[in-house]
């Protein structure tokens, strides 16, 4: 079978399409047939090894210890280990694997779900990394509830567009925060209020807010204090290039002493994205309807390097999707920029 393989630590130069093993599953794994998978920027960090934390993590100190990119993905069971009960060979999934990059990839039984009829498998893989990350830093480390008022700095790109969408789904109000040239994209998956970044100040003008959701923020933790309800929450979960390591420490290091001299709670998101009750909730709206990818664009998997660059640009409107055994040239898809 065809993977992408990286060997080193490196650009997207360092990423290859080799021939490699097809994998077997293990005993509560599946082997899946990918027809399509997603970009995130965790791919991104671990083609690159930075920070070195993504290497401690990984296991591959001065190498790749798992030499094939890709996590989320959608496609065909293939076949299922010796234990694994929850699906059969044929059953269409989405969900998240190892090496899905590839034109098939395992996955635990437990990090998966049945596709939704409604979706394609393209569709469908650029859901679950961005989506549990929206879902449990809205819910758990936000603690929304019905009605109150959340801020999104960042409402344009994989988790942000999530975001947006199921906070209108648990009844917030909703304002997000673009660029320009996203104003009606932002308001199109559902925002009540949109604010232009390059016009105006999102915690200094005036509103308040039961919680701050910096999805791409590069606001200091003071700043994002300032535009909190008095019994509001902020919730870092990444931040600009630029800004990311000050969001960080901020929020580890201040964060904790900020929640300690009055009612607001301030942090970093950390909660662990358990997969398999959190993807059925987020497969329950997709299917009402209530929750739609935003796909920006679409690359085959031999150009994988090239999506993998436009990621990295830092400029993506929603998410960026790999097609396996389809397209046999680059091109943006033609649904770019539309929600599917």
């Amino acid at each position: 079978m065809k993977a992408i393989v990286y060997t080193r630590y490196g650009s997207p130069d360092a990423l290859q399409l080799q021939e490699v093993e097809k994998p077997e599953p293990s005993d509560y794994q599946v082997l899946i047939k990918v027809q399509a998978a997603s970009v995130n920027a965790y791919d991104c960090r671990l083609m690159r090894g930075k920070p070195f934390l993504v290497r401690i993590i990984s296991g591959g100190l001065l190498k790749p210890k798992d030499q094939q990119l890709g996590i989320d993905l959608a496609g065909r069971v293939e076949a299922v280990g010796r234990k694994a009960t929850q699906f059969q060979v044929g059953d269409e999934v989405f969900g998240r694997g190892l090496g899905a990059f590839a034109d098939y990839a395992c996955a635990r039984e437990e990090a998966l779900v049945l596709k939704p009829a409604n979706l394609s498998f393209e569709a469908a893989a650029a859901v679950p990394g961005a989506a549990l990350i929206a879902l449990l830093s809205l819910r758990d480390s936000g603690q929304l509830r019905p009605g109150q008022t959340v801020l999104i700095d960042g409402a344009t790109g994989g988790v942000g567009t999530f975001a947006v969408q199921l906070a209108k789904a648990f009844g917030a109000e909703v304002t997000g925060v673009c660029s320009t040239r996203n104003l009606d994209l932002v308001r199109s998956i559902g925002a009540d209020h949109v604010i232009d970044y390059t016009q105006a100040d999102c915690t200094k003008h005036g509103q308040r807010y039961d919680l701050i959701l910096a999805v791409n923020g590069y606001h200091s933790i003071f700043a994002y204090k300032r535009a909190l309800r008095p019994t509001g929450r902020y919730v870092m979960v990444g931040a600009s290039k630029a800004h990311l390591m000050r969001a960080v420490l901020q929020a580890l290091l201040l964060g904790p002493v900020l929640s300690r001299t009055g009612r607001q709670k301030m942090g970093l998101f950390l909660a662990k994205p358990t997969q398999k009750k959190n993807l059925a909730i987020i497969k329950d709206l997709l299917e009402a309807g209530k929750v739609v990818p935003v796909i920006d664009r679409s690359y085959p998997l031999r150009e994988v390097p090239d999506a993998i660059r436009y990621v990295e640009e830092g400029h993506i409107r929603g998410k960026v999707v790999i097609t396996v055994e389809q397209n046999n040239h680059t091109s943006e898809s033609p649904n770019q920029n539309e929600l599917y």
